[in-house]
């Protein structure tokens, strides 16, 4: 269990307010989702920054949620909530154009295109750690709450996730193959 410290809090009450708590998502709603993706990468032991991250994920929208809670112009707002390092993986999650970008996250100087700006960019390692860490959370999550989505989706994320190993933790590893693996037994 997360313990909430008072970014999360806050953060929390920002996303309640900005309408995640009322917003519809796979497993109930988007706050829930977010929450769960946040306990997960606690699980993992990730640190707070990417726990904030997690919690935060879908302020600005994703490539795949395309709602957003805050406009681009606010991003301020965000990161004077949950810090400047936690709002950069949010923002690098956000703004990931995952068709251009996912063929080259493992390697060290492969582009990964902003999706709003149309810009290149070339995240550190660290950065791409956060990056895969934080997609395999949110993944994971859709996986378990929505059999029909592990169903289809299974396969092809545990493809993913298996090229994106290079950058995962142990802990996100075992549960992608565990999860996603031949045995999950969804027939």
């Amino acid at each position: 269990m997360v313990v909430p410290d008072d970014a999360a809090v806050e953060a929390v009450v920002l996303l309640r307010r900005l309408g995640a708590a009322d917003t519809a998502h796979p497993g109930g709603t988007l706050l829930a989702h977010l929450q769960r993706v946040q306990g997960r990468l606690a699980t993992w032991g990730a640190r707070p920054a990417l726990q904030l991250a997690g919690l935060c994920h879908a302020f600005y929208g994703t490539d795949g949620f395309p709602s957003a809670l805050l406009p681009l112009d606010r991003r301020t707002e965000l990161s004077t909530v949950i810090g400047a390092e936690a709002e950069t993986v949010v923002y690098l999650y956000a703004c990931c154009d995952r068709e251009a970008s996912y063929p080259t996250l493992v390697d060290s100087d492969g582009p990964f295109r902003d999706r709003f700006t149309g810009r290149t960019l070339t995240p550190g390692p660290r950065l791409r750690r956060d990056f895969a860490e934080l997609s395999a959370a949110n993944e994971l999550d859709l996986a378990r709450v929505n059999p029909a989505f592990r169903k289809e989706w299974g396969a092809p994320l545990l493809d993913l996730f298996t090229r994106f190993r290079p950058l995962l933790s142990e802990p996100a590893w075992e549960e992608c193959r565990t999860l996603l693996g031949p045995s999950r037994g969804d027939g």
